[in-house]
């Protein structure tokens, strides 16, 4: 029997120029629902105090497979309308257990 541990995503996500107010109202929308998504444990979204364009998503999952499942959600496809509609300049995604 394999123990279930908690894990953790840290997104950091650079907007393009002029465009962090707009990436900040677009990430915050996916608190709500992230937030509701099964096995979150805390979702938050962050814009840098040092860089204005910088902004850092953290969520924390029940375990590997809750985080996978959101990933692989609907919720998510909000990440690639970002990148085509070149609001996201770059993208640096870590997780932790």
């Amino acid at each position: 029997m394999t123990l279930q541990q908690p894990v953790t995503h840290l997104a950091f996500i650079r907007a393009s120029r002029g465009r962090s107010a707009e990436l900040g109202m677009r990430l915050r929308d996916l608190l709500e629902p992230s937030q509701r998504s099964p096995g979150c444990l805390a979702f938050s979204v962050q814009r840098s105090q040092a860089d204005a364009d910088l902004w850092l998503l953290t969520g924390s999952w029940q375990d590997q497979q809750a985080m996978s499942r959101y990933f692989a959600s609907p919720t998510l496809t909000l990440f690639g309308d970002l990148v085509q509609e070149r609001v996201v300049a770059s993208m640096d995604l870590h997780t932790f257990d």
